[in-house]
């Protein structure tokens, strides 16, 4: 078993708890700061019952049907991707040690696969990318290596208090956008 890291219970791991759900050329990557535990366990995204992710995918029309974590692979043929800031550790982001989250290896990702945007499923995994302490929800003024910028409010049962679906609508928008200029150009 991989040794606790110091701080919060946090276990470091050789391997990342989940793999990267990457492809060329998708409209929007979804980056969440680390799994948790629930989501460790079950080898799936977003998989605690508590978390809104798979609920407000479908919500905003991004799914045509509401996805169970463990369809998480499904998402690359909807133009959809995952990663994690951190891919080191589990845990709920306060439990997270911060030398975890590698802003240089999402920035590699980002120009390998040249996603059109890149939505932070949480303020904690925008925060450090962007530079600032509390980036505003929705569509930010700056690019990330080419890719359009969206943070999102966290689906997580603890974030609860702070749940709009509105920059989830906007971030959609800009996904049907690009999907309609897809078709228009075939």
């Amino acid at each position: 078993m991989a040794p606790a890291a110091q701080g919060g219970g946090t276990r470091r791991r050789a391997k990342p708890p989940l793999p990267d759900v990457l492809a060329p050329g998708l409209d929007l990557v979804f980056c969440g700061t680390a799994p948790g535990r629930a989501s460790a366990q079950a080898g799936a995204y977003y998989a605690n019952p508590g978390n809104s992710f798979w609920t407000a995918l479908h919500a905003v029309g991004l799914t045509g049907r509401q996805l169970a974590p463990a369809e998480f692979g499904l998402l690359p043929g909807l133009g959809l991707g995952l990663t994690d800031l951190n891919k080191t550790e589990i845990g709920s982001d306060h439990e997270l040690s911060r030398d975890g989250f590698d802003v240089g290896a999402l920035r590699a990702k980002l120009r390998r696969f040249r996603p059109a945007a890149i939505a932070f499923t949480a303020k904690a995994a925008a925060a450090p990318v962007l530079g600032t302490a509390s980036p505003a929800y929705g569509r930010q003024s700056v690019m990330l290596e080419g890719a359009v910028v969206f943070v999102l409010a966290s689906p997580s049962g603890r974030a609860r208090s702070y749940w709009t679906l509105d920059p989830w609508r906007e971030a959609a928008s800009f996904v049907r956008a690009c999907r309609t200029s897809r078709r228009s150009a075939a």
